[in-house]
């Protein structure tokens, strides 16, 4: 396939690019970037199709046609990786798989995602990673990347085989949905990580302080007549852990920063010269505990949305670089699991279709970030977090660099609608929420992998 994306805003962070141009995409790589390009004349005579992309609906494709995107309006951006995503798969399938969980993905603008580990069974060795890595290649459009457990069966125990892993492909290990608890043995971890190249992405929570929470531990939680989760059982993990990456070199990545106090430990830890990072959710820069209205399954996640002054601080973190990135941590569930009170339901929201428009919402309009700003914290920087420019180039979108981008509009208006999520979840906080930014297009490898099938308004 041949696409020529015609007249949109190239967003490129990397090299600094912010220009109105067009990009000519041939056989999965750029191959010209410039303005008033056209397809080259084809070598051997033969008919060749077009199609085309009106404000980024595809009124045909094949794999044999010429596509013109006219991405008038729109931003041109590398595309968006996540690097904390559930798939459910293997073991819980019934809530999402790879195959819906991808497509969900490549929907919200992602061309590459992260998988956590705390699968069933847990993905704990090279060859159950393999097993996601293979059915990836048939069933995913974009590029799906397996992380594999710190400890055997997440259980804190025994270390899994770190070395292994990695040789296997995983970008990173992780306990996630939980720490592991044995100080001694996530030094270990941390040190076999070391050696084997990849990051620690780190789920900081103590379970004891914790204790059977369901809200952040403040006023709120005592008008929701609901247990709270202090700001502490995530801080002391932080601090314990950011202590024990200063002391071996590792490199830590702190997931879905949640509080205050994390920011201020990680831009603190930064300034001494620790290799950390850190994520953060589109829900916690997005609500806070004050926004809850009753005892609603949809508004419990782990970490809980905490209090404004945690919002705002977890705001100017990603505006200032103390945090790198925006993960969505994609955790769907069936509706039985959301249903009725915060005390019984699962923790967990999905959130690969609704990030961007999020962002766009609550960051880039506001003026907290630029449009290359968001294309840093959805695109580059994630993807530089877990090194995943190894496999798929630097992350430019540059001549001769792989196709991985995302075209967005983002003056669009719409209103979130759960009911046409392609992911199986459909636990959200934001069902009716009027939102601007969408995404219109998203190429992978020189392919259209989504296309909005709306027709665009003005």
């Amino acid at each position: 396939m041949q696409i020529l994306i015609r007249g949109g805003r190239l967003l490129d962070p990397l090299s600094g690019t912010d220009m109105v141009t067009d990009v000519l995409i041939e056989d999965g790589r750029v191959t010209q970037i410039g303005d008033g390009l056209s397809f080259p004349a084809p070598k051997k005579k033969k008919i060749v199709k077009e199609a085309s992309v009106s404000g980024g609906t595809v009124d045909e494709a094949s794999t044999d046609m010429a596509v013109t995107i006219d991405a008038s309006g729109c931003w041109v951006m590398p595309g968006f990786v996540d690097l904390h995503v559930h798939l459910r798969d293997p073991g819980q399938t019934y809530k999402e798989d790879i195959g819906t969980g991808s497509q969900a993905a490549a929907c919200g603008g992602f061309t590459t995602i992260c998988a956590m580990p705390n699968t069933k069974p847990v993905i704990d060795n090279p060859d159950k990673l393999n097993y996601v890595r293979f059915k990836s290649a048939a069933l995913s459009p974009i590029h799906v990347m397996q992380i594999g457990s710190i400890t055997k069966g997440e259980k804190g125990e025994e270390l899994s085989d770190i070395a292994g892993l990695a040789d296997a492909g995983a970008p990173a290990i992780s306990e996630d949905g939980r720490s592991v608890e044995n100080a001694a043995l996530m030094k270990r971890a941390m040190r076999e990580a070391v050696k084997a190249g990849i990051p620690v992405f780190d789920h900081c929570e103590d379970k004891k302080l914790a204790g059977k929470g369901v809200v952040n531990e403040d006023e709120n939680a005592v008008r929701l007549g609901l247990p709270g989760i202090p700001d502490s059982a995530e801080d002391v993990i932080a601090a314990r852990d950011i202590l024990l990456a200063r002391e071996t070199g590792a490199h830590l990545h702190l997931c879905h920063v949640s509080t205050r106090e994390s920011v201020e430990m990680i831009r603190f830890a930064k300034s001494k010269g620790v290799h950390v990072t850190a994520e953060v959710t589109p829900h916690h820069f997005t609500l806070c505990s004050d926004d809850i209205p009753a005892d609603d399954p949809m508004f419990k996640m782990n970490p809980p949305v905490r209090t404004a002054a945690d919002r705002e601080a977890l705001i100017e973190g990603l505006r200032d670089g103390t945090i790198d990135c925006i993960a969505t941590d994609h955790a769907p569930h069936a509706v039985s699991e959301k249903f009725g009170s915060m005390l019984t339901s699962a923790f967990g929201i999905v959130g690969l279709e609704t990030a961007l428009p999020l962002a766009v919402t609550r960051l880039v309009e506001p003026g907290i970030l630029s449009p290359l700003d968001l294309a840093r914290v959805m695109s580059t920087a994630p993807a530089q977090v877990a090194d995943l420019t190894r496999q798929y180039g630097d992350g430019k979108i540059e001549v001769g660099n792989p196709a991985d981008i995302t075209v967005v509009r983002p003056d669009e208006e719409w209103t979130i609608d759960k009911k046409k999520f392609l992911s199986k979840g459909r636990n959200t906080p934001f069902e009716g929420w009027k939102v601007r930014g969408r995404v219109k297009v998203t190429i992978c490898d020189g392919e259209i992998v989504y296309t909005d099938k709306r027709r665009q308004t003005s």
